[in-house]
């Protein structure tokens, strides 16, 4: 097996938690459906059914981003894969209400956990000019693995206790993935920082396909960041970090609070307010699912052609126009075929405008922005932050749903779109193709600690 093809499986392995992370929060949108029937569940607990696992991924988020600066992204990965296989086993054949959420819960931790672990490996490994690309092959598995969702859930909707397989089928792709960490490298940044400079050299000549030069040029890049100091609370809420966390902690709210992830949570429930049989919804949501992977593997593509803040601020606007129309056509879906097409073609624009843009920017830019001393610990908090919104988002939605209706909530959402372009055209800083050593460079010009420093704004 040659380097490219090595290196390609190092990516996909390394991303391939995004495939899990992606089924296992899509896979509850149509089992609630039937899970809501058999159990009886009241709007309330469907709210926790999908949000628990919101909650455990704040608990993964912060309990195992940090650990990876101590003990290493390979087993952090490691670890993630078989609180994966668990989770999904204990979620299939759950009893009732209370252990399904523990499951969930379980799942959960896992989810965060490799929020936090994935977008800091992939961007350690990749070379400069292909970071964005790389890092965002994350986002695509999420998507691949929100379809793969929804065709599960189709092809089990038939059967009394099909959910059960909906959601311990995620076993299955945990397994695989245990098996490929176990292939991967660690990170070079964490071996620099663990005193083990060969290996960090051998992955950097394989990384970069034996360019020298530029091997040499990391390594001294990252010898000299890796000589200050591991950091912690204090150093994260610090001057000099202040910008990336600015950065990290405005990006994770405002992708969850523009109401991505309650369309592709509740996008069946949705679609069924607006008329649609229960069979007919699942399988609409099967046709987003494919559209949605096929505009992130285009953003993926383009992620190092593009400067990230103009993917920001196009997406916002997109999103938000498409969360207008979508409010619009809602409020008239009623009785109206026109009307109920309008909305889910707003809500399938609205998509492909987050997965192309918000999705997986967000998540390869907190991989960039923060210093090495405090990478994970910086971007498990920015997964934290983002884990919580999500949570508290989703967890409000069914009761806004019945107090709003669909056709004023989303005129919210949509407003809120407009006010993220407002943030990122303040506070980020471009990234793109820029070392992550230039990146920490810019931060300490913005501290003053070095005023010479040219900056990318």
């Amino acid at each position: 097996m040659n380097i490219k093809v090595r290196n390609s499986l190092i990516y996909v392995f390394g991303a391939l938690s995004g495939l899990l992370f992606g089924y296992d929060t899509g896979v509850i949108s149509g089992a609630i459906l039937f899970i809501e029937k058999q159990m009886n569940l009241n709007s309330w607990q469907q709210g926790w059914i999908v949000s628990s696992v919101l909650l455990g991924a704040v608990l993964g988020a912060a309990i195992i981003g940090p650990m990876s600066d101590k003990y290493g992204r390979k087993k952090l990965i490691l670890l993630s894969s078989l609180i994966f296989f668990v989770g999904a086993l204990g979620s299939a054949f759950s009893p009732e209400f209370w252990t399904l959420m523990l499951s969930r819960i379980v799942l959960g931790i896992a989810v965060g956990a490799s929020s936090a672990l994935i977008p800091t490996y992939l961007a350690e490994l990749s070379p400069a000019e292909k970071r964005g690309s790389m890092s965002s092959l994350f986002q695509l598995m999420v998507m691949s693995g929100i379809l793969l969702a929804y065709i599960t859930n189709y092809s089990f909707s038939g059967l009394y206790s099909g959910w059960r397989i909906m959601l311990g089928f995620a076993a299955i792709p945990a397994a695989i993935l245990f098996l490929g960490a176990l292939i991967l490298p660690e990170s070079p940044r964490f071996l620099v920082k663990d005193g083990r400079l060969d290996e960090a050299k051998e992955v950097l000549i394989q990384m970069n396909k034996n360019n020298q030069s530029i091997v040499k040029k990391e390594l001294i890049q990252i010898k000299k960041q890796a000589e200050i100091k591991s950091g912690g609370i204090k150093e994260l809420f610090g001057n000099f970090v202040r910008p990336a966390l600015i950065i990290g902690f405005g990006l994770a709210v405002f992708q969850q609070v523009m109401g991505c992830n309650t369309v592709l949570y509740y996008a069946p429930t949705i679609f069924t307010n607006v008329g649609f049989g229960v069979q007919a919804a699942l399988l609409a949501h099967i046709g987003i699912g494919i559209f949605n992977v096929i505009i992130t593997a285009i953003a993926v593509a383009i992620m190092d052609k593009i400067d990230r803040k103009k993917m920001l601020i196009y997406g916002a606007i997109g999103m938000g126009v498409s969360l207008i129309i979508m409010s619009v056509s809602m409020k008239f879906s009623n009785g109206s075929f026109t009307a109920s097409i309008i909305c889910v073609i707003a809500l399938t624009i609205y998509i492909a405008f987050f997965s192309a843009t918000w999705g997986p920017v967000m998540w390869v830019m907190i991989g960039e922005v923060f210093p090495l001393n405090i990478r994970g610990l910086g971007n498990s908090f920015s997964s934290v932050i983002n884990w919580a919104s999500n949570m508290v988002v989703s967890l409000t939605f069914p009761t806004l749903l019945d107090y709003f209706g669909t056709g004023s909530l989303f005129i919210g959402y949509g407003i809120i779109c407009f006010v993220a372009i407002w943030f990122v055209k303040s506070k980020v800083f471009e990234t793109r193709n820029r070392s992550l050593e230039e990146i920490e460079a810019t931060l300490r010009a913005r501290s003053g600690e070095n005023d010479k420093q040219n900056l990318c704004i």
